[in-house]
């Protein structure tokens, strides 16, 4: 237990290949002073500290009984002042539901909303700076299917993330 009040990020993993390659990207591009991170998909921005014993144990009874979950490249996503790689994943969303009806009530508003899923690699540049990126990057990423390997498990405190623990999918 990381024992503290800082808030529970959860995140989705995504395959080595697709991780390597996103975080070179969010390292080149994305402002080096907020860079804290490497190449992440966010389902929940701030689970209360205080579920973190009952996620933990949820978390792993739940990804014991679940294959690899199934996801697509979709290609660049403008954020305005930035620009991310658009996932889809249906099955990733229900699993996300799942959780978010596990801890309803306990969710801060921003998680109560189902997620666009997305790797960001560039923030908080001007709407110029970001068009720019894309306009470099059209092509490049093109449409393929990946498998998502577990979640993981953070604690936020204001800069780069503390790991808590990794759950790998292992169902059939």
């Amino acid at each position: 237990m990381s024992g503290s009040d800082a808030p529970l990020i959860l995140t989705a993993e995504l395959p080595p290949d697709l991780h390597r390659r996103y975080t070179d990207l969010r390292t080149a591009h994305f402002p080096p002073e907020r860079n804290y991170l490497e190449a992440h998909v966010t389902l929940f921005h701030a689970l209360p500290a205080h579920c973190e014993d009952e996620l933990r144990r949820y978390l792993a009874r739940l990804t014991g009984e679940i294959a690899p979950v199934r996801g697509q490249v979709e290609g660049l996503m403008p954020l305005g002042g930035g620009t991310a790689i658009k996932l889809s994943s249906p099955d990733m969303l229900a699993l996300r539901d799942e959780i978010a009806e596990h801890f309803r009530g306990m969710l801060t508003n921003q998680d109560q909303h189902r997620p666009r899923l997305h790797v960001t690699i560039q923030n908080k540049v001007t709407g110029k700076e970001a068009q720019a990126l894309q306009a470099q990057l059209a092509g490049t990423i093109e449409p393929r299917p990946f498998s998502f390997a577990g979640l993981a498990l953070h604690a936020y405190r204001g800069g780069p993330w503390e790991f808590i623990r990794r759950f790998a999918f292992r169902g059939k």
